[in-house]
């Protein structure tokens, strides 16, 4: 009976230190792969980020007056509303906000909504006129749209510097190409909705202390220009903005907000981005008439919020989603009017 026992107690106490042993051994190589794995991610990053646009420094600018003309369009963007705002020392012609509130670092920042492919793509045909835009034309409608303000004159200097500007800080790209991480990036769509409701609250937790539980931003102490943007109401961007696009406004705050985010170091989910959208979308802004816009119906973004529509979904799903099967057919009849238009060619 001792012997029993005693053969008991070894075998307990061996098979404990072997199954520690095991584990232990088994969490030691968890960790080395998750090491690994973060470390092949990080490179992986490191490596497509050495290739992102980055803008041709002004300091390489020799012509004193070209200079001065350049870095006064730099100016205006990062301070818009100081020049052109309600209080504006030149005019007054917007609601405040920054082209920098959109087009962050002065339109430089990866992925930032940035211009490194504006001076390449510019001038181009876009499907919401239906017609050949230059850039002029595409200041002016951030003015009259993102900015609910009026256009400027294309011969102010105002216009002519940040054209300059804009031109000078993106001449290193090729004509015709897209430099990378240029503009907003997109993000994977989910199988349902994106939700005011669950958004909410993530605004509360995660923009409110910047942008203000109410939404109206913070105003500097001289009251020119917004520190912190208004995300709604009448100073924010109209119904018109590229932004009130919930995939333009989802892909832009996942890698930029809350402050500090970056492409390589993302503060939001996908999911969170959708909603945290959705929620601002959700809530009034100034109305802009836009019978003009999309003159062919069938090009209009799958998340343009605004009908007729060329297929069945209602303006609530065009606008939150879910949006996976409407791109989808999106994509189908845009393949099928190009093969007629090759046929009908031949």
């Amino acid at each position: 009976m001792i012997g029993l026992v005693f053969f008991l107690f070894i075998a307990v106490v061996f098979n404990q230190n072997f199954t520690s042993f095991f584990n232990s051994n088994e969490y030691k190589n968890i960790e080395i792969e998750k090491i690994y794995a973060d470390a092949a991610t990080k490179d992986s990053l490191q490596r497509e980020m050495a290739n992102f646009w980055k803008p041709v420094p002004l300091e390489e600018i020799t012509d004193s007056v070209f200079k001065k003309k350049v870095g006064y369009g730099k100016e205006l963007i990062e301070h818009t509303a100081k020049y052109l705002g309600p209080n504006g020392s030149v005019q007054q012609t917007s609601n405040g906000m920054n082209c920098n509130n959109c087009h962050l670092d002065a339109g430089t920042k990866p992925w930032g909504n940035n211009y490194g492919s504006v001076y390449s793509t510019y001038p181009k045909m876009r499907a919401r006129s239906g017609k050949i835009e230059n850039l002029f034309k595409r200041i002016n409608d951030c003015f009259e749209r993102s900015l609910n303000g009026k256009a400027l004159p294309e011969n102010s200097s105002e216009m002519q510097a940040m054209i300059a500007y804009i031109e000078y800080i993106g001449k290193n790209v090729p004509k015709d190409s897209t430099a990378l991480a240029s503009g907003i990036r997109d993000i994977k769509l989910m199988n349902r909705a994106a939700s005011p409701a669950k958004g909410k609250p993530l605004y509360e937790t995660k923009c409110a202390s910047c942008h203000q539980t109410n939404g109206q931003g913070v105003l500097n102490e001289t009251q020119t220009e917004y520190t912190y943007p208004p995300l709604w109401g009448e100073n924010s961007y109209n119904k018109g903005a590229g932004l009130f696009r919930i995939s333009r406004f989802a892909g832009f705050i996942k890698y930029n907000m809350p402050l500090g985010a970056t492409y390589d170091n993302p503060q939001l989910t996908d999911e969170e981005s959708w909603d945290i959208a959705a929620y601002v979308e959700s809530l009034d802004r100034p109305n802009k008439d836009l019978s003009a816009d999309w003159p062919k119906i069938g090009k209009k973004p799958f998340d343009h919020p605004f009908g007729p529509f060329e297929d069945k979904y209602s303006e609530q799903q065009h606008k939150y989603g879910p949006f996976i099967a409407m791109k989808k057919e999106k994509k189908k009849r845009e393949e099928a009017e190009e093969l007629l238009k090759k046929k009908e060619k031949k």
